[in-house]
């Protein structure tokens, strides 16, 4: 019997999809979140226990978990408030698995928190929704068709179909304005968010530069790579100025009184989860995954297509799914790892398949 999945910020808008596929796999999480009267209320819906805790006051959301537990958490923006369940895990030798996808965050985990989890012998998995499973799990397939000739792999999300929540929208704000990275010539780099305008053949799409976490994760499955490019599709004729346009963000925001206005005026016009797309919207909602593997002379060696529903929907099915494995003592190793390294890539294929991402 493996420990106990807690669900943390369960009431915002990633949350309560997520508590939802939880059940719907059959799992009985326990619920959490700063509001006693929402999270009691969907807790009392689904038949399951809720809890009270708050990222401002840590000791609550330490409270939540012991060792051996799962603690899942969708409370961002994550480089404002993800540390408090980041280090609430680590101090009760717990899992973790979060639904973030800003880059300063992900960089934090696999730095200053990978060695005290494998040290504590827990299991820490950041970026575990949308962003950035689909990429690693393309990317991975497509360097195992390539074999080691591979030496870059370029990746391309395209989401279509649905608008953003509000704490997405809060998390994109503060991931535009933090650092970023990208692994190039064969070792991490900083390089800002959307610093580079690329192409993968046969998209049809532009794609802005991102920092996901396929940066970090593929260089270990593939020694042989020297580049990562992780693109997100942007349609428009001013994409192409986008670099441009963070570029000189990037410069102003090293002035710390400009960051810290650009911080207040970001928290005050997005001011975190404030509901998101509908029902009807997400399903209607899709997503294409393209990843490629070339040669150092840039031949084209592997493509590999992934089509699935729209981010908000595999986000809560992933992380439903990721939580059940590990609870369940499906996965192997400890630290910070990616998930192709957690769960081998064979049953992150399945798994991701039940979240409705399949190969085309």
């Amino acid at each position: 019997m493996g420990g106990r999945i807690v669900l943390f910020g369960a009431t915002g808008y990633t949350g309560e999809l997520t508590a939802r596929a939880l059940v719907d796999r059959g799992a009985r999480p326990l619920l959490a979140a700063r509001s006693r009267e929402r999270v009691e209320a969907l807790a009392g819906d689904l038949g399951l226990e809720a809890g009270i805790a708050d990222v401002s006051r840590p000791g609550t959301v330490r409270d939540l978990v012991g060792r051996g537990d799962v603690l899942v958490t969708t409370v961002g923006p994550f480089v404002r408030w993800g540390a408090v369940a980041a280090e609430a895990a680590l101090d009760a030798g717990a899992h973790y698995l979060d639904s973030t996808g800003e880059p300063a965050f992900i960089r934090r985990v696999f730095e200053e928190y990978g060695a005290r989890a494998a040290a504590a012998g827990c299991l820490v998995l950041t970026a575990f929704g949308f962003d950035w499973v689909p990429g690693n799990l393309a990317g991975a397939l497509a360097l195992e068709e390539a074999g080691p000739a591979a030496t870059r792999v370029t990746i391309m999300y395209r989401p279509r179909g649905t608008g953003v929540s509000g704490g997405t929208a809060a998390s994109m704000a503060g991931a535009v304005l933090a650092p970023s990275f990208a692994f190039r010539g064969g070792r991490l780099r900083a390089e800002r968010t959307g610093a580079r305008v690329r192409a993968v053949e046969g998209s049809g799409r532009l794609g802005l530069s991102v920092g996901g976490s396929e940066h970090l994760t593929l260089p270990a499955l593939q020694p042989s790579l020297r580049e990562v490019e992780v693109l997100v599709a942007s349609g428009g004729r001013l994409v192409r100025g986008l670099p441009l346009a963070t570029g000189a963000l990037a410069i102003l925001t090293r002035v710390p009184s400009l960051r810290a206005a650009a911080d207040a005026v970001a928290r005050r016009r997005l001011p975190g989860s404030t509901g998101g797309p509908t029902p009807a919207e997400r399903a209607a909602g899709a997503s294409t995954i393209v990843a490629e593997a070339h040669a150092p002379d840039g031949r084209r060696l592997a493509r590999v297509v992934l089509d699935g529903p729209d981010g908000y929907t595999f986000t809560a099915r992933m992380l439903a799914w990721g939580a059940q494995a590990v609870a369940e003592g499906r996965a192997e190793g400890s630290g910070a790892l990616g998930p192709v390294r957690a769960f081998g890539l064979e049953a992150l294929t399945a798994g991701a398949a039940e979240a409705g991402l399949r190969v085309r």
